[in-house]
């Protein structure tokens, strides 16, 4: 069930919104309709009551030998009157009934029988959509007319005995009509149209409150890429200003600390040159050659990793613009190059791929990687695919590859293979750090592994 829910903020605050939307417009429905049926009801009832309170007060008012004309001529499909010597009997007539109670109140207000005879009124649900089949006196001239009214659904039946002044009694029976369908087209097209509003309005609102903190991670991916990017626009609600301020002044502060890191590298590199410089000097006056170039040897070492430090600060700091190249023809530059330079390397061929990416920082990175795979594998075999969402781009040596246990470590600064610790191939541990560094604010992905028949395998996936 859970992996059918909306995984983003943005689904999940609407699904809940619109649930709840959904269920208060169910109920609302629900006590609408049976508001709307009691209403219709009730209406429906004043207005028989009404009637034949009028009736009886025509029929009393008459000659008694005009009475069973005037019966016979007022009785009708929405109406049946009856005139009788005995007051009928009323099945389901029930004193406690509200409904019956509040009709029989009414017409005992309106037609005075003088005396201390009550009128008598009965409620009931109609069993089908059938009417008259009941008749209060079971014989007479409305005796037998049959179903009355088919096709109008269900009824609740009001019947009635009225006592006239001499003695007689005057039924009636009529039915209360249904308010009619619980849903009918125009309920449910207006309902239909506020759904509509409401669904609008709703994801208008829920969005609004979420892309603010879409653009927040948006704005922290890129800033693990480049500290120097734009600031946030403090915009929209109080909570999301106040968000987008404390990142802006969280990224002032980061960018501040790494400007003074590099402000302090280079202030040691400064430093640390002229001794290294007066120490150069010296050394090439010691009169032992072997000696000599020992410590010449030392002194260039320092000086390679106090330069390589300060270029990897640097290029933390400094971010080139994104632009489209051909990736295709950047590396194939790299490696004639290097081929030029005497160096075994080989590509493989490629179609042109173009790619928005910062092109001198990510010749740079395919340089180091090229140039160690040269060092510590003989040989480096240079290729380039396009993936369906990705530009691949292999680098495969024929070295020893790496020990599993160092592949987690050997892109941490400074740290090297034991292996790799001679003077021979030299380097300070910087240049793999500096490799996936730059990838990495590509957009992309750097990952070494060791290949199945012997060498390493350095993958640069530049997502597309």
């Amino acid at each position: 069930m859970s992996r059918l829910l909306p995984k983003s903020l943005f689904g999940q605050t609407l699904l809940v919104l619109l649930a709840g939307l959904v269920l208060s417009h169910a109920v609302g429905s629900w006590i609408y309709t049976a508001d709307r049926e009691q209403a219709v009801r009730a209406v429906g009832g004043f207005a028989a009551a009404q009637r034949i309170a009028n009736l009886t007060r025509l029929v009393q008012e008459a000659p008694r030998e005009w009475r069973e004309r005037i019966v016979a001529a007022m009785s009708d499909q929405t109406l049946q009157a009856a005139l009788t010597a005995q007051p009928p009997a009323l099945q389901g007539a029930d004193d406690d009934n509200p409904v019956a109670q509040a009709i029989k109140d009414f017409l005992a207000e309106q037609v005075q029988a003088g005396s201390t005879r009550q009128p008598r009124v009965a409620v009931s649900a109609a069993a089908g959509p059938q009417f008259a089949d009941w008749h209060p006196m079971g014989h007479g001239p409305m005796a037998g007319r049959g179903p009355m009214m088919h096709g109008l659904g269900a009824f609740r039946d009001l019947r009635v005995a009225m006592p006239l002044r001499d003695g007689q009694w005057l039924s009636f029976e009529t039915a209360l009509a249904d308010s009619g369908p619980a849903f009918s087209r125009q309920f449910l097209t207006s309902m239909a149209v506020m759904a509509v509003i409401i669904v609008g309005v709703s994801i208008w609102a829920v969005r609004r409150v979420t892309t603010p903190l879409t653009s927040l991670a948006a704005a922290a991916e890129r800033l693990g890429r480049d500290v120097t990017a734009p600031p946030l626009p403090e915009t929209g609600t109080a909570e999301t200003r106040r968000a987008s301020r404390a990142f802006n002044e969280m990224q002032g502060r980061l960018r501040s600390l790494i400007e003074s890191r590099t402000r302090l590298l280079a202030a040691i590199s400064h430093d640390l040159r002229t001794p290294l410089t007066l120490l150069r000097l010296r050394a090439e006056n010691i009169e032992d050659a072997d000696e000599r170039g020992k410590m010449l040897a030392t002194i260039a070492e320092m000086d390679a990793m106090i330069g390589a430090a300060l270029q990897f600060a640097r290029d933390e700091t400094i971010a080139e613009r994104h632009r489209p190249a051909d990736v295709s023809a950047l590396l194939q530059s790299v490696v004639d190059d290097m081929r030029d330079a005497g160096l075994p390397v080989t590509m493989a061929a490629a179609e042109p791929l173009i790619h928005d990416c910062q092109p001198v920082a990510l010749k740079r990175a395919v340089t180091n990687l090229i140039d160690n795979a040269v060092k510590y594998g003989k040989t480096a075999h240079v290729a380039i695919t396009a993936k369906p969402h990705a530009i691949e781009i292999t680098i495969d040596d024929e070295g020893p590859g790496i020990p599993e246990a160092d592949l987690p470590r050997v892109f941490e600064p400074f740290y090297r293979v034991e292996q790799s610790r001679s003077r021979e191939t030299g380097g300070v541990g910087l240049g793999l750090a500096i490799a996936k560094s730059i990838v990495e604010e590509q957009d992309g992905k750097l990952t070494l592994v060791n290949r199945a028949g012997g060498g390493l395998r350095a993958v640069i996936a530049l997502r597309s």
